[in-house]
């Protein structure tokens, strides 16, 4: 396949035939070109040129080759675009663009689509408080275009539109894009403390787009690229000038773009000389000499990372699949390559005998003649209620778990704190310091569902951890993932600031629309009454994701039988909320043994005064 040939162009502010007459001119010297973007003001000034713009629509005047816009406003703008909204055609989700005639589309709000294999995603409009159906775009789009972002592969183009008037609340040119970039290609405009939206500056650092194009302020800008953190690819900014305009500002740009999804990493891994760091992480002095990060300086729901990107970038299509290779010897040749799944908890079941594909499809076409296991209980054992297991079954079982105190695999110089029926651990691979397990001493496959004296003691211990980071200056929040299949439990604590604090909640909902699911909640007048009413509801076939949040709220997601739950949701969404996305996933935070045994000697000197097993 060829590699795609694109226009971009400035604000055509209803000037169709200067631009169309600009394009078909760089077709003719440079071209040919596949498609056109048009980010700015789409739409005329003023109703003067409404008939000019009206004999493109109309079908008059021939556009030349495909062209999708964002800047759905200006003169006309409600009354044409609300005709093609109504098409037959252009009924339902449509983010690859509504049709408008032959050749022109337009794209609302936001979304990700792909034109000659480039992976194109956008936010069309000027910024609003609220929904609106022309010209702007609220934070609901802001939002549906990171769920999108999650999604894997690399954006290859994102456009927005900036607002040209200075005085407007937030133009859409993302704040600070100027910091660290030559100041020979730098206007005063663009140095004014009131230019640039914060929104999309955490927007793009987000997406990490190779390339981001605006409309302008009145000037052509071509920043030089500059890293991405958390990326090895470059992302380069360019604005472009409205069409006509009178300071013969650059309005129309051509590239030459091979699909992210093309490429060879050491060509995608490239950077130029000329690279600089990121401008989203700069630090620069505000009017009263504080410094601050732009990341940082966000609202806190602007941070959630569910790290499914991660995943899907590294699983592709097949991610929902397991590597046999990996489950069956635990090694494959293909590593991040593999477009399958190496997950460590499915090699530990088939260590114990349990069916591959049953592990991986849920069932067993062989039936009775299979020889191995089709339950991740030991073979004989079934469930009693939801309790701890007993006998044989449970002996075995604790042989092999990696929380059984008796197991030869446990971690022990990870545990800080033992008693009478829990203990307390640092995880493999913390999320951030002082992240706790509480892990019950019995086999157990929730904490939910314990005798009288077990529960008091976990009350005793959760406390304790609330004094300990309260002394700190911190919240905590608990949580646990209770699957209906379960393995030894563990319930988690994670130390927020509390700055963040007020933000949990929000953002645990936030990630739960994300995934289409919404969480009951649960207030009782004590944490222990919520999780009484949490194990009255957690059945034998069922499983049950619930976090304790700051506030004195429970969150609580049941999980049918046959639904799928990402095991790992809390501390995904803990990761985002800290802003650590690249530890969501513990492998990644894996450290020596010495490294261990030296943070969980910390964390028990530090909480010694707090342990109630301490003495």
């Amino acid at each position: 396949m060829a590699t795609p040939r694109i226009l971009l162009a400035g604000d055509a502010l209803g000037r169709l035939n200067q631009l169309f007459k600009r394009v078909s001119s760089v077709s003719k010297s440079a071209g040919p070109f596949d498609v056109l973007f048009c980010v700015g003001q789409f739409f005329p000034e003023s109703p003067e040129q409404l008939e000019e713009f009206r004999a493109y629509i109309e079908g008059n005047c021939e556009i030349p080759m495909p062209t999708y816009f964002i800047g759905d406003y200006g003169v006309g703008a409600a009354k044409f675009l609300s005709a093609v909204a109504k098409e037959s055609s252009n009924l339902g989700f449509k983010m690859d663009g509504f049709k408008v005639c032959q050749n022109l589309y337009w794209l609302k709000g936001s979304g990700k689509f792909t034109v000659q294999g480039l992976s194109i995603a956008y936010l069309s409009g000027r910024r609003a408080a609220s929904d609106g159906q022309f010209g702007v775009y609220s934070q609901d789009d802001i939002d549906s275009l990171r769920a999108l972002s999650e999604e894997s592969g690399i954006v290859d183009i994102f456009l927005t539109y900036p607002c040209c008037q200075l005085n407007f609340f937030t133009n859409e040119w993302p704040h600070g894009v100027t910091n660290g970039a030559s100041t020979s290609k730098i206007s005063s405009l663009m140095l004014a403390p009131t230019y640039g939206d914060s929104a999309i500056a955490e927007l793009v650092a987000e997406l990490k787009p190779r390339y981001h194009i605006a409309g302008t302020m009145g000037v052509f800008f071509d920043r030089e690229p500059y890293a991405n953190v958390g990326a090895t690819h470059v992302t380069r900014f360019i604005a472009l000038a409205p069409v006509g305009n009178k300071d013969k500002q650059k309005f129309v740009h051509g590239l030459s773009l091979n699909p992210a999804s093309n490429m060879p990493p050491s060509e995608m891994h490239a950077k130029p000389p000329n690279t600089t760091l990121s401008p989203y992480t700069l630090v620069e002095e505000t009017g009263s000499n504080e410094k601050r990060r732009f990341i940082d300086a966000t609202p806190d729901e602007q941070y959630w990372r569910y790290d499914v990107s991660q995943k899907k970038q590294k699983l592709g299509d097949n991610g929902d699949k397991l590597c046999f290779k990996y489950i069956s010897s635990g090694s494959c040749t293909r590593g991040e390559q593999c477009h399958f799944r190496h997950d460590e908890d499915a090699r530990e079941q088939c260590i114990r005998g349990v069916c591959f594909d049953f592990l991986n499809k849920g069932k067993c076409e062989r039936g009775p003649d299979c020889k191995y296991k089709h339950s991740l209980q030991e073979a004989g054992q079934g469930f009693s209620g939801r309790r701890s297991e007993s006998g044989t079954g449970n002996a075995n079982r604790s042989r092999e778990c990696w929380f059984c105190l008796s197991s030869p695999n446990v971690e022990s110089h990870l545990i800080t704190s033992i008693g009478e029926y829990f203990y307390c651990a640092l995880p493999k691979g913390p999320l951030v310091e002082d992240h706790v397990l509480i892990v019950p001493i019995e086999h157990q496959f929730d904490t939910l569902h314990i005798r009288p004296e077990c529960e008091k003691e976990l009350s005793i211990l959760q406390s304790s951890l609330r004094d300990f980071f309260k002394s700190k200056e911190q919240e905590v929040v608990f949580f646990e993932w209770a699957p209906s299949r379960g393995t030894h439990a563990n319930l988690q604590a994670v130390p927020v600031p509390l700055s963040k604090a007020p933000s949990v909640e929000r953002i645990f909902k936030l990630a739960a629309k994300k995934l289409g699911f919404t969480f009951e909640t649960i207030k009782g007048n004590t944490y222990l009454e919520g999780r009484k009413v949490l194990g009255s509801h957690l059945e034998r076939s069922n499983s049950l994701f619930y976090a304790e949040v700051p506030g004195g709220l429970i969150l609580e997601r049941l999980v049918k039988e046959n639904e799928k739950f990402p095991t790992q949701f809390g501390r995904e969404v803990m990761a985002g909320l800290l802003n650590l996305a690249d530890k969501a996933d513990w492998r990644n935070c894996q450290v020596s043994k010495h490294e261990e045994e030296k943070m969980a000697e910390d964390f028990r000197i530090r909480y010694k005064e707090y342990d109630p097993n301490s003495g």
